[in-house]
């Protein structure tokens, strides 16, 4: 990969509707106007992932007078200003809420809506599962909400009825602890994790699984992908959900069959009250 972008090349980089502006304000280009190799691997990804995310954003936009799109531990705010930019903004409708538990992160992207005069965006300095937040959720994002944060955000998502979540999961620990106790019911299967490099590689597989199962379980349909080449993240799994039922039992026995069979309870299933009769608790 280009270690730097010059900035009379920049413009390359750029998806329809972005502006240099914006990328100034989020520090994503150097004082000259340049890209460094940081900057264009972070710009990459979320534009990359804001393209995944235009049929949900245009969905939820052509059908609701004032959609919400809620962005969960969302440092920076790079994938709410984009989204903003590239969607809201154009439509004149429509709120992005950005939550982050850091609040000089919370007050530095407060400042620079104000700069931009992007109205419609707010910021909130909370942890994901106290955030106060409108009782209906249009669209939910998480990029790279770090070990069970992304559980807070796949729960906050199924409590607030979401219509389309968008997870890309970060370091993963707890399935990982969880396995170290030896609670698989089946022992052929203990030992794909019987050492710890295969069961912290195994776990983080096993929780993004079973994440995906509990949003099929809630009733929607789900999409497992890559978010964008290896070599701009390792942390590289995109979970998408649309909504499309009420709930739906034949994945929850899916989930919970699992749940028995590898001795795990991890947070989201907690959170959504579905741990199987004689699970861990």
């Amino acid at each position: 990969m280009r270690r730097q972008v010059k900035r009379e090349a920049v413009k390359r980089e750029l998806v329809p509707g972005e502006s240099r502006a914006l990328l100034q304000e989020l520090h994503l280009l150097t004082r000259q106007g340049d890209l460094n190799a940081d900057a264009l691997r972070k710009l990459k990804q979320v534009n990359h992932l804001c393209g995944l995310l235009a049929p949900a954003v245009q969905d939820v936009l052509s059908r609701f007078g004032d959609p919400v799109v809620a962005d969960c531990g969302a440092g920076k705010s790079y994938l709410g200003f984009i989204l903003y930019e590239l969607f809201l903004g154009p439509a004149g409708k429509g709120r992005v809420l950005s939550v982050e538990s850091r609040a000089e992160l919370t007050a530095a992207a407060e400042a620079r809506a104000r700069r931009l005069g992007f109205e419609r965006m707010a910021f909130q300095t909370a942890a994901i599962g106290e955030a106060e937040l409108p009782p209906r959720l249009h669209l939910v994002t998480a990029l790279h909400a770090c070990d069970t944060a992304t559980d807070d955000a796949l729960a906050l998502a199924v409590r607030h009825n979401a219509d389309h979540v968008a997870l890309v999961p970060c370091c993963q620990a707890e399935v990982a602890r969880q396995l170290a106790e030896g609670r698989a019911a089946d022992p052929v299967l203990a030992e794909l994790h019987g050492r710890p490099w295969h069961r912290r590689e195994f776990g983080s597989h096993l929780t993004n699984v079973i994440r995906a199962l509990a949003l099929e379980a809630a009733g929607y349909r789900v999409t497992v992908t890559e978010l964008t080449g290896w070599e701009h993240s390792l942390k590289n799994e995109l979970i998408l959900g649309e909504k499309v039922r009420a709930q739906n039992p034949a994945a929850r026995e899916r989930l919970a069959a699992l749940l028995r069979a590898t001795g795990v309870t991890p947070k989201v299933v907690r959170l959504l009250e579905m741990v199987p009769a004689g699970a861990p608790g």
